[in-house]
Formats: C-alpha cells, sequence, structure tokens
C-alpha cells in the first residue's frame, strides 16, 4: 500500500517533533520551550517560556517514553537533555504542569503505597540506604550546607533572614514546640550531623542521646561536641533507631522518618511508647505529601534508596496504635522550597569543585534533585510537616500555642 504525503512527513522528518509535542502533553503541557537535535524549535504553549528543554540526542527520547521520571532523569546526567534559562524556574514550570496533570485515583495511589511499603527497611538495608547519601563526604556538604550543617528544612521567621539564621530559627522553633527545659533528658533519633542536639545542650540545658546509622555524620557530631565542651551532655550513637533505650522527657525526630519505611512506623511508635515519660513531648518532623504516593522513582534509585513520603494519614501509624494525642501539626512546605533553593545557588556556586571531585554527571544529578525538591515543594507536590504528640492520658499539656513564644504573646511560661 502507497503511503500517503502526510504519512511520509509524520515518519520522516517531522516523526521527532511529533513524538516530543505527545511527550509534553502527557506531563501536562508545562510552560517552556523545546529544541531538537536538528536546532528547530517550538513553544509548548502560548505562554511565556521559563526555559528550554534541549534533545542533545535522539536516544533520550525513548528513554522519556520507556520511562519518563527515571528517563528524564538519567538523560539530563548523561547529557543526552540539556536546560537553557534558569533552571529552577524551568524545574517549577515541569513540577507545576506535571502536579495539575497527574492527580490520579486516591485509591489506587493508596493501594500502590501500601504495596510499595511491603518492602522493609531492615537494620542492615536502612543502614546501607543511608551512607548511599549521607556518607558521600562529608566535605561535600561543607561546600553548600550552612556552617551547622543542617541538611533540613529551615524556618524562614523574617523575609529576609540568610540561611544560616532560618536554621537556627529552626532548632529554636523544634526547641520551643516541645518546651525543652534546663536538665531534661532528650532523645533524638536521626540526628545528621548533630546541631540540633549539641543546640538543645547548649542553649536550653538538655541532656541528650543522639541515634544516626551515618559513620560520617556521628564523627563528625563527636567532633563538634568536644570542640565546644558539650561532650559530657551530648552522646552521639552509632546505632539504628531500633538500638534505641532508656526514658526521656523529649523524643525528637527531624528528617528521618522518610527513611524508616511505612512498615516500620508501628515499630517506631512503640519505641516512643516505651522510651517517653508519662508527661513527655514528641516531635516528628518529616517530608510528607497530601495523599498517599509512591516515592518518585528516580529519587528511590540515585538519591534516597529505600525512602518513603508519607501523608498525613500514613503517619497515623505511628500515632494511632499507641493511642497518642497529637496535638499539633505544622506545614513548612514553602519554607523548604526556600531551603532548597538556596542549597541550589550554594551548590552551584561550587559546582566547578564538585565536578573537579566527582564527576561532570553526579554535578548534574545533584543539581536536579536540589532544583526538582524546591519545585516540589512550591508545587505542593511535596509537604513538610512537624507534628507534636504525647500519650493520650497525659493532661500535663499546653492549653495554648502561646508557651511557644512567650516573648510575642505576653504568655508567661
Amino acid at each position: 500500500m502507497a503511503q500517503t504525503p502526510q504519512t511520509e512527513t509524520l515518519s520522516g522528518r517531522e516523526a521527532g517533533p511529533f513524538i516530543v509535542r505527545r511527550l509534553m502533553k502527557t506531563v501536562g503541557n508545562p510552560e517552556i520551550s523545546v529544541r531538537l537535535w536538528d536546532g528547530s524549535e517550538f513553544d509548548v504553549t502560548d505562554r511565556p517560556s521559563a526555559g528550554t528543554l534541549e534533545f542533545c540526542d535522539r536516544r533520550a527520547l525513548l528513554r522519556l517514553l520507556t520511562s519518563p521520571s527515571v528517563g528524564f532523569g538519567e538523560c539530563y546526567t548523561d547529557g543526552l537533555l540539556e536546560v537553557h534559562g534558569d533552571f529552577l524556574a524551568f524545574m517549577n514550570a515541569v513540577t507545576r504542569a506535571i502536579t495539575s496533570k497527574r492527580a490520579g485515583s486516591y485509591h489506587r495511589n493508596r493501594l500502590c503505597s501500601r504495596l510499595h511499603a511491603l518492602r522493609q527497611n531492615t537494620p542492615l538495608r536502612a543502614t546501607r540506604n543511608a551512607r548511599h547519601h549521607y556518607d558521600l563526604d562529608n566535605d561535600f556538604y561543607r561546600l553548600w550546607l550552612d556552617e551547622r550543617m543542617v541538611y533540613t528544612c529551615a524556618y524562614f521567621d523574617k523575609k529576609d533572614a540568610t540561611l544560616a539564621e532560618a536554621q537556627l530559627a529552626k532548632l529554636d522553633h523544634v526547641c520551643r514546640k516541645i518546651d525543652l527545659q534546663p536538665g531534661m533528658e532528650v532523645i533524638e533519633a536521626g540526628c545528621g550531623w548533630g546541631a540540633l542536639a549539641l543546640h538543645m545542650a547548649e542553649h536550653y540545658g538538655a541532656r541528650v542521646r543522639a541515634y544516626n546509622v551515618s559513620r560520617a555524620q556521628v564523627e563528625w557530631a563527636r567532633a563538634r561536641a568536644i570542640e565546644r565542651g558539650l561532650d559530657d551532655r551530648v552522646r552521639f550513637e552509632l546505632a539504628d533507631y531500633r538500638n534505641i533505650e532508656g526514658r526521656c522527657d523529649r523524643f525528637v525526630s527531624v528528617g528521618m522518618l522518610e527513611h524508616v519505611g511505612l512498615a516500620n512506623y508501628r515499630v517506631l511508635g512503640d519505641i516512643v511508647n516505651r522510651v517517653l515519660s508519662p508527661n513527655g513531648l514528641a516531635l516528628v518532623h518529616t517530608i510528607g505529601r497530601s495523599h498517599p504516593r509512591v516515592a518518585d522513582a528516580w529519587i528511590r534509585k540515585y538519591i534516597f534508596p529505600g525512602g518513603h513520603i508519607p501523608s498525613l494519614g500514613e503517619m497515623a501509624e505511628l500515632f494511632e496504635p499507641n493511642r497518642f494525642t497529637v496535638l499539633d501539626v505544622e506545614n513548612l512546605r514553602l519554607h523548604y522550597a526556600r531551603t532548597c533553593a538556596a542549597w541550589l545557588r550554594n551548590f552551584e556556586a561550587v559546582s566547578d569543585r564538585v565536578t573537579e571531585r566527582f564527576g561532570e554527571a553526579f554535578t548534574r544529578m545533584w543539581r536536579l534533585y536540589l532544583a526538582g525538591a524546591s519545585a516540589g515543594f512550591r508545587s505542593g507536590t511535596l509537604q513538610l510537616y512537624q507534628a507534636v504528640f504525647t500519650h493520650g492520658d497525659n493532661n500535663a499539656v499546653p492549653r495554648t500555642r502561646a508557651y511557644m513564644y512567650p516573648e510575642e504573646t505576653g504568655a508567661a511560661g
């Protein structure tokens, strides 16, 4: 059968643009421009473009068609795709389009999330997953984090706050929320490089036991404790949260729940129930979602293997089996969008040094991760929850939020 002129055209020179336009439609037609390997260029929409996505090689088409998320991440990392213009503006536009396009079925997403959670993070697997990300190199993180090495959402309580000021404000915000008082015993699950534990001891007079499976982070934290004369009040344990022992007045976990895995929420809840004193307070700070969904495939493969980002409903597995009372929930989503944007700026400023040490592909991967994270929080794809809770029969709880910032409300303690 003879081909028509239209079929001949589509199977030849115009096949590329046709396939790319179909790809753009599947991701919600973001407000960007596209440039193909032959130099031809077109706008995806009639609205102003936030940047240009260049297909440097035809092979990127097949990889995007096969697996959009992993394919895009791998093609950008490998240089098969290039982004021209403001990278964060581009990622904001793409993520915004995807978020509006992919609402999906609530029940289907919830089922997929549950099925994914059947793969438990055993202590060995959890340690391996954490070290994949956090044991890269302390010097690497020093290049673009603040001086305290805080790698969680900052709290921009002032409009013009710097990243360092906002991270300090976050440490205080957590301590205020749990009404931390001198002499209290604190257990921290997942302590990063130790900034919060050291802050609680130095500025609030607490005694802290902090647990972490990252050897590089624990060694860094122990050295900082000795430098600041706090090693008699802060003990950093190179151990999984399942090894937590003793009793405490306050329990905190900032940025660890994402690595626990939904199947282990009950385990963590049981631990908090066992160690927290009858009148104690606990706080969990975690990236979250407004509805259940499996974490992005590229993020799971290259950035946070074994990670799961919970909805508030899924977090109930932490609270309900032990009849904890949830006292306060705050969403700091826009604070994290700004935090990740600040990290990205810092990262770009030292990208030459990162590339010199780790290679161009590594630099491109981390640029995509940081920009994508900021865009995720900006679009509402991601949330940041801080939840304060206690034993269900604890009546010695604050009646209002005034205790957190008494100097602003006139409250007396």
